[in-house]
């Protein structure tokens, strides 16, 4: 059924006058939006927001894959509304914070994907902080990449709950180092089942609340790591040709589907926990990708793959699911995007929220719940990386300012400017003017240091991948994200973190590391301004790469450590901004240690 105008059979003469009775019955009835902001809790619909890392369009086989088989998400799709022209950002923390303000990442301070410029300004509001002031319960479990340090920490940002991590990517997905609201805790088995094992308990402990459940996913992104049987699957499985097949890793894309069947058993286990409460008809499903495939693969003849501002940077699937409130099997072609989740969600909670600053999004909901609606031909910006793109509902304006027929030409093989002039300039101009309000909204310098010591929250988390290496001292990978520090070997070697300490406080420090039995012995001095912490590495926890028996495919990021727990001691910080030093002030056996994380929790 097409949304886009859909209508219903005439009635015959014969009966009408039961159709005057129906509406007799439901001018008595509070209407839909009145039904959505009651305070019962049949009149709270709870929200479940399922994300994937760098799947791609194509990679569902209701996409037309047949290289593989997604029967939960397929039937996600057929069970609700379907949008056919959804975009998204063409990497992983812009999407984020897209969807989670309604307002183009660049608004929000988002610039890049590490090393803090991934962080949402704080005086951004957050979907999940409108549901939690709503009374919903909301949980995140999976991949943050917002910001670590509280108050960028989801925690801090509206999320009652959070297991995963907070940086980018990460380097092990088996039995990985997580955290559980900030304290350090180790997962079970394979992240994305574990992480939906939480989902599934979140909604059982709720389903006598209403809740608001956030689940980003951490694959296909890379290290290509997969559970054995869905390898075994695909390790020799035959692909699809596409434009891009001579640029093709195969093995890459064979794990990547691998991953992607993976996702979607665990969808489906999230489903049937959902349909076994009870709570089916009380819940709103959505289902989305961050950006465009993280490979050269199939995905329907599409331009460009993650990274790219073109349709396979950019374009995800969008399927909303909600029983008994939205008619399944509807196809919506109207453009969209992720900053249209934040309204869209509010509306069907039937959540009036007023936002102090103004939103980019708009709310989709009219398009699959109403039988007529006027929609206006918007414009949906694309950035990334000083390249840029524009679409509407017919056209796409790459970021060589070539113009594209998208209705006849959606693979973007044949420019049409010189036959559309007026809508190329027209284009053009609208394009330009939002280069001009990103340079605007996003300063040259990132003047936000990392949060220090806020006074409601017990965890400090000062990782690697957000410190500064002086001397000799190397990052394991050129990926910062889930890197570590390695080559520290000379009392002129040191790492600095640009902190802002909220509060005054004492802290208790310990020191995620590794080192060899014959390079005991170094000592450490912990400072920022007259506060002072020293102490020795005295136990050995030898180096051992983890992670290369599950990787399917080579991995460009730097293997993970059984990384060891030092406490250092306790220091007293005082509220300020300045520099948090980490050095060795002795170094007896010509090496320290290799570093991955300096926590402090507040005494």
């Amino acid at each position: 059924m097409m949304a886009d105008g859909f209508g219903f059979n005439s009635i015959g003469h014969f009966f009408l006058k039961a159709v005057f009775l129906f509406l007799a019955i439901a001018q008595s009835r509070p209407s839909f939006s009145q039904q959505m902001s009651s305070s019962d809790k049949g009149g709270k619909p709870n929200i479940i927001l399922i994300l994937t890392d760098d799947q791609g369009w194509g990679d569902l086989s209701i996409s037309g894959n047949s290289a593989l088989s997604t029967p939960n998400l397929d039937l996600l799709a057929r069970s609700g509304v379907s949008f056919e022209r959804f975009y998204v950002s063409p990497v992983c923390s812009p999407t984020r914070a897209e969807l989670l303000t309604g307002r183009y990442h660049f608004r929000s301070g988002v610039y890049s994907t590490s090393q803090g410029g991934e962080r949402i300004d704080l005086d951004e509001v957050l979907l999940a902080e409108v549901f939690s002031q709503e009374g919903y319960r909301t949980a995140g479990y999976g991949k943050w990449h917002s910001g670590s340090q509280f108050p960028y920490h989801p925690n801090g940002r509206g999320f009652g709950d959070f297991f995963g991590f907070c940086s980018g990517h990460w380097g092990n997905y088996f039995d990985p180092m997580l955290e559980h609201n900030g304290e350090i805790v180790k997962g079970k088995g394979f992240i994305i089942d574990d992480l939906t094992d939480k989902a599934i308990e979140f909604v059982a402990a709720n389903r006598e609340n209403p809740f608001f459940l956030y689940l980003p996913y951490n694959s296909p992104h890379s290290p290509m790591q997969v559970p054995a049987s869905y390898w075994e699957k695909f390790k020799d499985r035959e692909l699809l040709s596409h434009r891009y097949a001579e640029q093709e890793d195969f093995g890459h894309s064979r794990a990547a589907l691998a991953m992607v069947e993976n996702i979607d058993w665990n969808v489906g286990r999230l489903l049937e926990s959902v349909r076994n409460q009870g709570l089916l008809e009380n819940t709103i499903i959505l289902f989305l990708c961050d950006n465009g495939p993280n490979g050269y693969r199939w995905n329907g003849d599409m331009k460009g793959r993650k990274g790219s501002v073109d349709e396979g940077g950019v374009r995800s699937p969008l399927f909303i699911q909600w029983k008994g409130k939205i008619e399944a099997g509807i196809t919506v072609h109207k453009v969209a995007s992720a900053i249209d989740l934040f309204p869209t969600l509010l509306s069907l909670a039937g959540i009036n929220y007023v936002s102090k600053k103004p939103l980019d999004g708009m709310d989709l909901s009219p398009l699959f719940l109403k039988e007529r609606v006027d929609w206006p031909d918007r414009y949906v910006f694309s950035y990334w990386d000083k390249k840029s793109s524009l679409r509407n509902e017919a056209f796409l304006l790459d970021e060589k300012d070539q113009l594209f027929d998208l209705r006849s030409d959606p693979g973007q093989y044949r420019v049409v400017s010189d036959q559309f002039p007026e809508i190329h300039t027209q284009m053009r101009e609208v394009k330009q003017t939002r280069i001009e309000e990103l340079a605007a909204e996003l300063p040259t310098v990132d003047s936000r240091s990392f949060p220090l010591g806020h006074p409601d929250f017990k965890y400090n988390q000062l990782p690697a991948r957000d410190a500064f290496a002086h001397g000799n001292i190397r990052r394991s990978s050129r990926h910062p994200n889930s890197s570590y520090f390695t080559n520290w070997t000379s009392t002129n070697d040191s790492l600095t973190w640009e902190v802002e300490v909220l509060a005054d406080g004492e802290f208790e420090v310990e020191i995620y590391y590794t080192c060899e039995q014959d390079a005991l012995g170094s000592t450490l001095r912990l400072h920022m301004g007259e506060n002072s912490l020293e102490g020795k590495v005295l136990d050995s926890v030898s180096p051992q790469m983890i992670g290369s028996e599950e990787d399917r495919v080579p991995r460009q990021e730097s293997y993970e450590q059984n990384w060891g727990k030092m406490k250092l001691g306790k220091i007293k910080v005082t509220k300020g901004s300045g520099k948090l030093t980490l050095k060795a002030i002795d170094v007896p056996n010509g090496k320290v240690m290799d570093f991955r994380l300096l926590t402090l929790t507040r005494i």
